[in-house]
């Protein structure tokens, strides 16, 4: 009894420690105002595991104040984020708690908490296959970039617990980690933070070479530091002569990029010629920030000869995701290669915690400074859509690192924009109705075009015209990802309306020509042009593109206005029509594993698998393609080219034989759905998917899935097993 008190206590004890030093931290760190915030989620963690036995609490609370600790030290995170962190380990396990979280914390720290675990319960195995697909996925599900940064220091802070085990979690996780979360922290500039992670997942996914290279790596770490102190005294003391305050640093490359380096060149350890790094962080205004870099650099090359082709200059031009330095490689007395950094102090930070050293050097105040840029990530996130997505996070990154101008409004309101933002920029910062209508603007009382650059100070009015209208060309000289989008957005639906107008020209025409406006007869225009969908087709109609008497030939070289009319039949009138149709011939398709010797194909109109009801219909130039019964394009095919229709049967096919399909999926829209919907089709049924698409509006969802299946009964199961899942209100098969 008394072992057991003194243990209890002894927990009680480091978990009051830790708290303590947590407290100091945030302190430090944080106004009163965000203290409180951070004060207010402790309370509640604690007040929620009351009834929980004092081990359990000071595990929970340990790992809540270590993660939080890592945020705080090594992102910079703000006491918004924080406060979630704190929560986070109780959420995980009862997200039921949310809508308290809420309402006792506030709706921000609650949706934080929300999204992080919507990116919790995605399934990724396999995530090296589609690893930039899960990546963009994510970064979807997260409408706050602070679930991005929390999400990726939960999975380094996991890591570390894992570093150098291979159980069969560690190792999923190292997967994960190398295929997602280390490219997400390379994206947003956590380089720190991606070494790290990748140094510990190749100690558990490449545990031996792992092992090698750092057993070399110690055993010339004396070697190593001597020559890190030769190097550095002759240029510490240069530097100082010149009056350039600053720190160097000397430290081995991670052990990942020495291996990938080794990977890349083809060469043994031995011969990779840049094993070490030496950083010199200066300490500069703003003002004199890149005079300093060059004249440092200057320094370090008078004293050390440099390979030219290594020069790297990401302080004219800092790389998209905001990293500054300049980085050179020398040659030292003995033949020895060593790469230079040079950077300044802010720099430095922005290097080591990528977008949220944004939050301090861009001069946000508070907690709505932080709120008005990560409200324009939203609003760019919304509307993009899949073609965007890949470079959206880069075109926002880059905006945030590079110099502001501010503008006036008639009105006299500040904007803010980018260097080099255009008249254009500022037309859609105000709405999308002005862009799209704006022909130019009066800056400072003089008339110029919607492309002049704005400048600090410019008065601003924009000039509209109702016959304006967006143009592709405008893309190329706006720089606001707002506008690009927006632009995106306008033109897209004005291809739309222009397409409409396409479709009733189309229509009229058919109509004189008394051949019928269908979607079957479309689908031929379609195909004769080889155009993607019936809008390219609608809208070169409009453009005048397409010749329309070239499309009257289409039809009045294989049909006639009488054929054009189909009957409408029913489903169960297709066998009959069949036995018709193959009167004069007895032919029957038997559709199993030898068909492999037939020139054959399974049509996408219908998507037929084992055991739907089907016939064959001989093409022109494809061979025979298999259709169902039910096929939207049964009617026509029987009543046009009867004489083309094979009868055809399903027999047994071989046992690993699966058939793509498609069904829809409805219900609401509650925590974990996704997750349950894909363990009864991966885990329960075993069944693969190909791709799913879920969508979720006013507490509902809707979805796609497509996955592989037996046949039409194995179908029918999976069915009615998703039909059982809590929250699922229909599901159905997609013809």
């Amino acid at each position: 009894m008394n072992a057991a008190t003194d243990l209890n206590q002894n927990e009680l004890n480091s978990t009051r420690k830790n708290y303590r030093d947590f407290l100091m931290l945030c302190g430090e760190e944080y106004d009163k105002k965000g203290q409180q915030l951070i004060q207010q989620s402790h309370d509640f963690l604690l007040q929620e595991m009351e009834d929980q036995d004092t081990g359990i609490v000071g595990v929970i609370t340990d790992y809540a104040f270590g993660l939080s600790t890592m945020v705080i030290r090594e992102l910079g995170l703000d006491p918004l984020g924080v406060s979630a962190v704190l929560i986070l380990p109780l959420i995980e396990k009862k997200p039921d708690l949310l809508p308290t979280v809420k309402k006792t914390l506030g709706s921000r720290t609650g949706s934080i908490l929300s999204e992080f675990l919507k990116i919790s319960e995605l399934n990724t195995a396999g995530s090296s296959r589609h690893a930039e697909n899960m990546r963009n996925l994510i970064l979807s599900f997260s409408t706050d970039f602070r679930v991005i940064l929390i999400k990726i220091s939960e999975r380094l802070y996991q890591l570390r617990k894992s570093s150098g085990k291979q159980g069969e979690k560690d190792i999923y996780a190292a997967m994960e980690a190398r295929a997602i979360y280390s490219p997400l922290a390379h994206r947003l500039g956590l380089y720190t933070m991606m070494s790290e992670m990748d140094d510990i997942a190749m100690s558990i996914l490449e545990s031996d070479v792992y092992r090698s290279i750092n057993r070399k790596l110690q055993a010339s770490r004396a070697k190593r530091e001597k020559l890190i102190e030769g190097f550095i005294a002759p240029l510490k003391e240069k530097l100082e002569d010149e009056r350039l305050k600053c720190e160097i640093l000397g430290r081995p490359k991670s052990i990942s990029s020495i291996w990938r380096k080794m990977q890349k060149q083809h060469v043994d350890f031995e011969e990779v010629y840049d094993k070490f790094a030496i950083r010199i962080i200066l300490e500069s205004p703003p003002r004199k920030e890149k005079s300093d870099c060059w004249r440092a650099y200057s320094i370090v090359t008078d004293t050390y000869q440099p390979n030219p082709d290594r020069l790297r200059d990401w302080i004219s031009v800092p790389k998209s995701n905001g990293y500054e330095s300049l980085h050179t490689t020398v040659v030292i007395p003995g033949g020895e290669w060593v790469e230079v950094q040079i950077r300044t102090r802010r720099m430095n930070e922005i290097a080591e915690k990528g977008l949220a050293a944004h939050w301090k050097y861009k001069g946000i105040k508070g907690q709505a400074g932080i709120d008005e840029w990560l409200g324009k990530v939203r609003e760019a996130l919304e509307h993009a859509d899949a073609e965007e997505s890949a470079n959206l996070i880069d075109d926002l990154k880059l905006s945030q690192f590079t110099r502001e101008i501010f503008v006036f409004t008639p009105n006299g309101d500040l904007k803010k924009f980018p260097e080099d933002a255009t008249v254009l920029d500022f037309a859609y910062d105000i709405h999308t109705d002005v862009g799209s209508s704006c022909t130019g603007a009066r800056i400072n009382g003089k008339n110029v075009p919607i492309r002049h650059r704005l400048s600090n100070g410019d008065k601003v009015e924009i000039i509209r015209s109702k016959n304006q209208k967006a143009k592709v060309d405008w893309l190329n000289f706006v720089v606001t990802s707002k506008a690009k989008t927006k632009i995106k957005q306008s033109l897209k639906e004005e291809k739309l309306r222009e397409a409409e107008h396409g479709k009733e020209i189309l229509r009229r025409r058919f109509k004189n020509w008394k051949i019928e406006y269908n979607d079957s007869n479309v689908r031929k225009v379609i195909q004769h042009f080889r155009y993607k969908d019936s809008i390219d087709l609608h809208y070169d109609i409009a453009m005048e593109k397409v010749d329309l008497l070239t499309i009257k030939d289409i039809f009045s070289e294989k049909t006639t206005p009488s054929e054009s009319k189909a009957i409408p039949i029913e489903e169960e009138q297709v066998d009959k029509m069949l036995k018709s149709a193959v009167q004069q011939s007895s032919d029957v398709l038997i559709i199993d594993e030898k068909i492999a010797n037939i020139d054959y194909k399974l049509a996408k109109c219908c998507n037929p698998i084992h055991g739907d009801n089907v016939f064959g219909f001989v093409t022109r130039t494809a061979g025979i393609s298999i259709h169902r019964m039910n096929c939207p394009n049964a009617n026509q095919l029987l009543t046009r080219y009867g004489y083309r229709v094979l009868r055809a049967r399903w027999t047994q096919t071989s046992a690993d034989t699966r058939f793509a399909v498609s069904i829809l999926i409805m219900g609401q829209d509650d925590i974990g759905i996704v997750s349950n919907i894909t363990d009864v089709i991966s885990k329960d049924l075993q069944v693969n998917m190909r791709s799913i698409s879920i969508d979720s509006k006013d507490g509902m969802f809707e979805g796609t899935i497509t996955l592989f299946v037996k046949d039409t009964q194995h179908l029918e199961a999976l069915i009615r097993k998703m039909k059982k899942v809590k929250g699922v209100a229909n599901v159905r098969r997609i013809d």
